[in-house]
């Protein structure tokens, strides 16, 4: 089986040797996405609904770069620095994401990349 790498320039680049994206038959691996923007590489500023907000748009970006939706994503892994944010993921997901939600983890974490307070990888299933 094929492995295909998956870009979208509307979402922050790779900033390690990864893909953003690795697309296998009809599964699409996301990588962990943390709160940048895509055009300055910068982390975004403000309140952790803020930033889940911008890692929820980032994996949306690369998920229709692989040509499904945040819909398709059957499994979610989140990492805090801080699970006290864990009622602000439920939130955001509410607004982001149809029932049936996917599978999820969240897990606590001592330290993120590039000092983010959240980050997010998923599974998607495309039909």
């Amino acid at each position: 089986m094929e492995k295909i790498a998956i870009h979208s320039k509307d979402a922050p680049g790779a900033i390690g040797c990864y893909s953003q994206g690795i697309k296998l038959g009809n599964l699409v691996f996301l990588s962990g996405q943390i709160p940048l923007d895509a055009a300055t590489m910068q982390l975004v500023e403000g309140p952790i609904e803020i930033k889940i907000a911008k890692v929820l748009d980032n994996l949306k970006k690369v998920a229709e770069a692989a040509g499904g939706s945040l819909n398709d994503i059957a499994k979610l892994t989140v990492y805090l620095t801080d699970l006290t944010h864990f009622q602000a993921v439920n939130n955001a997901m509410a607004g982001y994401f149809e029932k049936p939600y996917p599978a999820r983890a969240v897990i606590g974490v001592a330290s993120l990349p590039k000092g983010a307070t959240v980050e997010i990888e998923a599974v998607m299933v495309l039909s």
